[in-house]
C-alpha cells in the first residue's frame, strides 16, 4: 500500500515526486517516459533561476536533482484506475499497486490534423516536434502548421537550418506571443499563409507537399517537411470515468489542485488551468503532493464541492 502514486513524468510529476521524496512518504513514481512534453520543447527564458537554456539541459538538471533525491521512476504505461473502498488500484502495463492517493501529472500531446496523407507520411516528412527532428530537414523548404506559440517556436527553431519556411495558419492573424510573432515577421526565410486550412499532404515515398484552402480556393505548396504545430490534446483517458473533465478532456481541478474524486489530484498540463508553463506545472507539482500528504492526515477537504466552476 503507496501513501500516493504520481502518474507522469513531466515538470509536474518531477515536482511532486521531490516534494514526496523530501517529505519521506511511502510513494511510487509512474512514467511512460521521462520529461513529457520537454522532449519537444525549445528555448527556456522564464524559469526563475536559469536566465536561458534549453528543455534537454534543463532535463538533464532535473536528472541530477533526482539522484540527488534517491528518486527513482519506474517506465510504466498506467492504463486504468479504479477506485476500491477509500483507497485506488492503479494499473500499468507491468502490474498493479494500490494507493491512497493518487496525482495525476500527465500532460498531453499533439494534436493531429486529420486529413488525408498525414498518416501516411508521418516520419516520412510529416513531423509534430521541430526540435527532435528539424536537422533532418537541413536546407529544405518546410512548412509549419499553427500560429500559436508551438508553431511560431518552431519556425524559430527552423530557422539556421531549413532553406525557407512557410508559416500556415487557418487564422486571419497570428495567436502567439507578440515577441514570437515580431520575430517571425521579420524573418525574411519565412513566409507566413493567413486563413489557410490544410486539406491534404502528398508525396510518393516522403512528402513532397501539401494542399489548403484559402479564401475559397484550393493552392498547392511544394515542401519537403511539415511540421504540425496546432496544440495538444490532455493524456488523461485512464480517469476518464473518475473525475470531472471539461470539454476537451482536462481534468478539472480546484486551487488545491484535487478532483472530484476525493483522494485524486492533479497538476500541470492535463489539468484545465493549462497554460502549457514550466513554472505553473511545477508549482501545482509541489501543491498537488502537499495537499494529498494533508488529505492522507485528515486536514485537507476534496471532493466535487471544491471543484471551481467554469
Amino acid at each position: 500500500m503507496y501513501e500516493t502514486i504520481i502518474i507522469g513524468a513531466g515538470i509536474a510529476g518531477i515536482t511532486a515526486a521531490i516534494y514526496a521524496s523530501r517529505k519521506r512518504m511511502n510513494y511510487l513514481f509512474l512514467s511512460n517516459n521521462f520529461g513529457g512534453q520537454m522532449n519537444i520543447a525549445g528555448e527556456v527564458e522564464n524559469y526563475p533561476g536559469i536566465v536561458k537554456t534549453t528543455a534537454a539541459e534543463f532535463m538533464k538538471v532535473l536528472k541530477k536533482q533526482l539522484d540527488y533525491n534517491k528518486i527513482k521512476w519506474k517506465q510504466e504505461l498506467v492504463k486504468e484506475i479504479k477506485k476500491t473502498g477509500k483507497n485506488f488500484v492503479v494499473k500499468s502495463n507491468k502490474g498493479e499497486y494500490e494507493t491512497q492517493t493518487v496525482i495525476i501529472c500527465t500532460g498531453a500531446r499533439p494534436r493531429r490534423l486529420n486529413v488525408p496523407g498525414e498518416a501516411k507520411f508521418a516520419k516520412k516528412g510529416v513531423t509534430y516536434c521541430a526540435i527532435c527532428d528539424g536537422p533532418i530537414f537541413k536546407g529544405m523548404v518546410v512548412a509549419v502548421i499553427g500560429g500559436g506559440d508551438a508553431g511560431l517556436e518552431a519556425v524559430d527553431f527552423l530557422d539556421n537550418i531549413a532553406k525557407k519556411v512557410y508559416l500556415l495558419h487557418r487564422g486571419p492573424k497570428l495567436t502567439a506571443q507578440k515577441y514570437l510573432v515580431e520575430r517571425v515577421k521579420n524573418n525574411p526565410k519565412v513566409e507566413v499563409i493567413l486563413n489557410a486550412e490544410t486539406k491534404g499532404i502528398y508525396g510518393k515515398v516522403a512528402v513532397q507537399g501539401l494542399r489548403y484552402m484559402q479564401n475559397g480556393l484550393e493552392k498547392d505548396l511544394k515542401v519537403k517537411g511539415i511540421f504540425v504545430e496546432i496544440g495538444r490534446s490532455p493524456n488523461t483517458e485512464m480517469v476518464k470515468d473518475l473525475v470531472e473533465m471539461d470539454e476537451h478532456g482536462h481534468v478539472k481541478v480546484s486551487v488545491q489542485c484535487d478532483t472530484s474524486m476525493p483522494g485524486i489530484f492533479s497538476a500541470g498540463d492535463c489539468t484545465d488551468i493549462h497554460e502549457y508553463q514550466y513554472i505553473i506545472s511545477g508549482g501545482q507539482g509541489a501543491t498537488a503532493l502537499i495537499k494529498a500528504a494533508r488529505y492522507i492526515a485528515g486536514g485537507v477537504r476534496n471532493g466535487k464541492n471544491n471543484i471551481k466552476k467554469n
